[in-house]
């Protein structure tokens, strides 16, 4: 069993005395909300590249659905969600029209809060989306397709060939929900397997980044076969060539701020504005602690979260 109960906590503003600390992390196939794939053609693809209007940022760490009109399509559900204990943020994302959704980074002990929000929303969720293989938490993937059962589990292909997932997303893989594209880019650096997620609309871009761009920070590189130098390579060389405007969700915050734009971090990233071996001798020299949770949560991710499908030497 795991450690904790798996009740639902409301989002909360991240207070200056919250407990935490930076954590342990740190072919086009288009894949339709019924499972279905299809080859891509250019015209099917996300306008990755145009520029888009900017929105207000919010203020709270759950936000709302009338502050993120302008952050998302006319048929798009949004919520953005906290947890307390990791201070990891997962995201929700439905279609209006087909009423099909995703949850991006879910946590276990959240699975409760999770399913009662896409209930009380008339949701059925499709897709669970990690964006890496955490190491603060336990993913609620496996628990969510337990409880969802057309929910497939998704993770980026290239890094994590030893982790279990439905669907597996190479570089430039999108996966539909309703009229909501969802593509994936390669973003290795805080661990071999990171990914970010992109959601381009007629309105706004975003781009999902887990532990690969914080908000003025970085995921850490010292495990799970991370490198300052490809961390610095995928942010400078793929998330920061993304429109000025494209707004940021990362999997975590410590500070209360929930959301950034890819030209504020190109101009206030205290790390990102250096230049590489600056940029590697500031990730050499964190001395950051040993991750509290990465002992569990590592093997435990491996498996979407799911403990009782672990070997019985690796759960000892």
């Amino acid at each position: 069993a795991f450690a904790g109960a798996r009740a639902a906590f409301p989002g909360v503003q991240v207070t200056p005395g919250a407990q935490c600390v930076e954590t342990a992390q740190r072919g086009d196939l288009l894949r339709r909300g019924s499972g279905a794939a299809v080859r891509a053609g250019p015209e099917q693809q996300p306008a990755s590249l145009q520029r888009q209007r900017q929105p207000t940022a919010a203020n709270t760490a759950v936000t709302s659905h009338a502050l993120l009109r302008s952050a998302r399509p006319a048929t798009m559900i949004f919520r953005q969600l906290f947890d307390r204990e990791s201070c990891t943020y997962t995201y929700l994302l439905g279609d209006e029209d087909t009423m099909e959704a995703v949850l991006i980074d879910p946590v276990i002990e959240l699975v409760d809060r999770d399913t009662e929000l896409l209930k009380e929303l008339g949701l059925e969720l499709t897709y669970a989306l990690n964006t890496h293989v955490h190491a603060d938490h336990i993913t609620g993937t496996g628990e969510l397709k337990q409880r969802w059962k057309n929910c497939k589990s998704v993770l980026g292909a290239e890094g994590n060939e030893k982790a279990l997932a439905d669907l597996k997303m190479a570089e430039g893989d999108v996966i539909t929900v309703g009229k909501i594209n969802i593509e994936t880019i390669s973003t290795p650096g805080h661990t071999s397997g990171c990914h970010c997620y992109i959601v381009d609309t007629d309105a706004t871009k975003m781009i999902f980044t887990g532990d690969v761009l914080l908000i003025r920070g970085c995921g850490r590189t010292d495990f799970q076969q991370g490198s300052s130098s490809d961390l610095y390579e995928s942010i400078h060389g793929k998330v920061f060539t993304l429109p000025d405007d494209t707004i940021v969700y990362p999997a975590h915050d410590y500070k209360g701020r929930t959301m950034s734009t890819v030209g504020e971090e190109k101009k206030y990233n205290p790390r990102l504005t250096k230049s590489k071996d600056e940029f590697k001798d500031i990730m050499a020299n964190l001395g950051l602690p040993y991750p509290a949770k990465i002992d569990v949560s590592l093997p435990a991710n491996l498996v979407c979260g799911l403990h009782e499908l672990m070997p019985s030497e690796t759960k000892a």
